[in-house]
């Protein structure tokens, strides 16, 4: 799902990430409280600015799975959704 945001990912490599839904349990089956669970650092390219004022294409595109810092970006709310805006230099690793 591409979001049409060129006016928010339009400028200095600018990336709109959808953040994976956070563990609901752990890998021995137990069930993780709301307030234990951490940040997702793990999420889907939504949208990716086109250049920035230097003229650089952004390395990762839509649909990209990414690693990022546990407190990277800023949270953004559209449509009753949470994203995060950042800066592709924000972003850890591509996943494959």
């Amino acid at each position: 799902m591409a979001l049409n945001l060129k006016p928010i990912s339009g400028t200095a490599n600018r990336v709109i990430v959808e953040p994976a839904a956070a563990e609901e349990k752990t890998a021995s089956g137990i069930y993780i409280p709301d307030t234990a669970k951490e940040k997702p650092s793990k999420g889907t390219v939504v949208s990716v600015s086109e250049e920035d004022s230097e003229g650089k294409k952004p390395t990762v595109k839509v649909g990209d799975v990414v690693l990022y810092g546990k407190y990277g970006g800023t949270e953004l709310p559209i449509d009753g959704k949470d994203y995060l805006i950042m800066r592709e230099s924000d972003i850890y690793a591509v996943l494959s």
